[in-house]
């Protein structure tokens, strides 16, 4: 029998990942899924000059550990200095070294009920003491979270703007001005994943030095390289370089920066994609009102749906879609989870979910 020597805190936590992923499912049921549904990822793909660049990308290098060209494209693409840039390993990486520096064994951190769980696997991982707030008519909401930071002597404040799993979003000016009930030592994360698919005036404009928020932001969703791990932050340059502290400097690989750089450049084809992806939320609105179902409003790359009862309800729906081919997701946490997820895909994807989705309804009523 092994004893490995785990510290305290990692022997009480479980071995498990935030999500149970499209392939885990597929080896479960013995075949690929009809329609991959499930992630937000973006099945436009990236822009064929991203495609080119990754592939003529020198492999036998190291990546760049100071990220130098990438860093300095993106401060010339949000108005800033490249000392207000950070860049790792998708948001879930950077989420992680933020949380290593700020959260110690019972530290105070504050997201929402149900909102995106990686962060909170971090926080535990780190040993925080994490504390809910509800969310309010499908949004988060920045008083209550403000509020409760206030309470509990919060480090870090998480709140994702639009938001994942509900796809609602709040106008930029009305976080900026939230921003003032914000507790002093109190640090916003401003999750900005799927700001490429939002509204004009999404993002706050507020300057990026402000010392009370890290934006993260990431090249998964609208840029359509989720595979290839790339997320950035934008905060006050001494935040940003307390980054070299914890970060593995050689965690972004090579053709990855290049991929990144080139997508970044070609603002033709992600306008294109950006197209698309709007187009497709508008079918899936009409997909749900023909079965009688309301879609919540999105300003993502996927749409949820509420199925009209309870969470039990939902997921029933959602296994019977799955049963017929098509991963798809739901929120884990009531009232949410009276709806399903469904990710923005081409129109084949979609015309095959509009033919499953009354059957799945229908087996999900006979229980």
């Amino acid at each position: 029998m092994t004893d490995f020597r785990l510290t305290p805190l990692a022997a009480s936590l479980p071995s498990t990942v935030p999500f149970v992923g499209p392939e885990t499912q597929e080896r479960a049921r013995g075949g690929p899924f009809e329609a991959r549904l499930g992630a937000n990822e973006n099945v436009f793909g990236p822009s064929p000059k991203a495609i080119a660049a990754m592939a003529h990308s020198a492999q036998w290098k190291y990546g760049d550990p100071e990220n130098h060209d990438l860093r300095h494209a993106l401060a010339a693409h949000h108005g800033c200095t490249p000392e207000n840039i950070v860049v790792g390993e998708g948001i879930d990486g950077l989420l992680g070294y933020l949380v290593r520096l700020f959260v110690d064994q019972g530290d105070a951190v504050v997201t929402s009920a149900g909102a995106y769980p990686t962060f909170n696997y971090h926080v535990a991982g780190f040993g925080g003491m994490l504390h809910a707030v509800p969310y309010v008519a499908d949004h988060e909401d920045p008083a209550s979270l403000f509020a409760k930071a206030a309470e509990v002597d919060a480090k870090l404040v998480y709140l994702a703007n639009p938001d994942n799993p509900m796809g609602t979003w709040h106008d930029g000016a009305v976080l900026k001005a939230a921003l003032d009930d914000l507790p002093s030592g109190s640090l916003l994360i401003l999750d900005e994943a799927y700001v490429e698919c939002a509204p004009n005036g999404t993002s706050p404009q507020i300057d990026p030095s402000d010392p009370r928020v890290i934006r993260m932001r990431t090249f998964s969703k609208g840029y359509g390289m989720a595979g290839a791990r790339v997320g950035y932050g934008i905060g006050h340059p001494d935040l940003i370089a307390a980054f070299n502290k914890v970060r593995n400097h050689f965690g972004m690989n090579r053709s990855a920066q290049a991929g990144a750089l080139a997508g970044l450049q070609d603002t033709e084809y992600t306008a294109d994609v950006l197209t698309k992806i709007a187009n497709a939320r508008e079918t899936i609105y009409k997909i749900a009102a023909d079965n009688g179902l309301t879609a919540v409003p999105s300003a993502t790359n996927f749409v949820s749906i509420d199925c009209g009862a309870d969470g039990a309800f939902a997921k029933r729906v959602l296994d019977a879609l799955i049963a017929r081919g098509f991963f798809v997701r739901m929120p884990f946490v009531a009232p949410q989870n009276r709806c399903i997820r469904i990710s923005c895909g081409t129109p084949d994807n979609l015309a095959a979910i509009a033919q499953a989705l009354p059957l799945a309804l229908r087996d999900a009523k006979e229980g």
